[in-house]
């Protein structure tokens, strides 16, 4: 039961973590719902760990485009592509710091009100984002140049509270920055990489008598679930934004903030 109740988290993380709605936001909530008595599998360990597995579908999707090495690339493309990385890199250092100093304080927000709360802004805040029309100078997230890849990183530190997304965080930074929904979403994606690799690294050196035979393979089944269901999300996000806002994630959030606030206030 505890393995397929890993697998069942393992998708609902694969469905949210690209998708600007809070994939941990909405993990606390399950757990919270369901109530199980399996108190690994609603540990912070294992709610950040599992995404190791999200990020391996975006660097399976993605591999030949993020690869600088690649042979079928003219050395001008894999100029572009270091470069890339290089953005990529230096969006990284505000969420490592703030990461690194404030990691125990984002552990005490662990809440379904804190959940709410930034469900609700959050939502708002992209119906706003979607009805103005807000100039657009970046097509890509090649041609995102080093300033606005700093102004997604500092976006991206907002993301320490509960329910506010990593990707919803960068992706309405990348839009107010003057980013296409594309190339907000994609670079999104990219940043997520390392950001993923580095919180999940320490959320095991932080709980290494956690990782015993049993965890460990409940970690896996719900990394697993969650690389497949991402492999299928990612691809969804990227055509879905080519052709309509982010104003429908944006109601999804409120309605969905509504709807936990009266579960939780009726359940007491």
């Amino acid at each position: 039961m505890h393995l397929l109740y890993a697998i069942f988290l393992g998708i609902v993380e694969g469905l949210t973590e690209w998708l600007p709605v809070s994939s941990t936001g909405h993990l606390i909530l399950v757990n919270g719902i369901v109530k199980t008595e399996d108190v690994f599998t609603s540990s912070d360990l294992f709610l950040y760990v599992i995404q190791l597995g999200a990020i391996l579908a975006v660097l399976t999707v993605y591999f030949g485009r993020l690869n600088p090495f690649s042979k079928k690339k003219t050395q001008e493309e894999r100029k572009k592509t270091r470069a890339l990385w290089s953005k990529i890199a230096a969006a990284c250092v505000p969420a490592a710091v703030v990461g690194v100093l404030l990691d125990d304080f984002s552990e005490r927000f662990f809440s379904w009100q804190t959940v709410a709360t930034a469900l609700f802004v959050y939502g708002v805040a992209f119906c706003l984002t979607a009805r103005l029309n807000l100039h657009v100078r970046t097509g890509s997230a090649e041609e995102i140049n080093l300033r606005t890849a700093l102004a997604i990183g500092a976006f991206q530190t907002l993301s320490i509270v509960p329910g506010t997304s990593r990707s919803g965080s960068t992706i309405l930074g990348g839009m107010i920055a003057g980013c296409s929904r594309e190339a907000a979403a994609e670079f999104s994606f990219f940043l997520a990489i390392p950001v993923m690799f580095g919180v999940s690294a320490l959320k095991i050196a932080k709980n290494i008598p956690l990782l015993t035979g049993g965890n460990v393979l409940v970690l896996l089944a719900g990394a697993g679930s969650a690389y497949i269901v991402s492999l299928f999300t990612v691809k969804f996000l990227t055509g879905f934004v080519k052709k309509r806002s982010f104003f429908v994630f944006g109601v999804y959030r409120i309605v969905l903030a509504a709807a936990v606030t009266l579960f939780f206030l009726i359940r007491g």
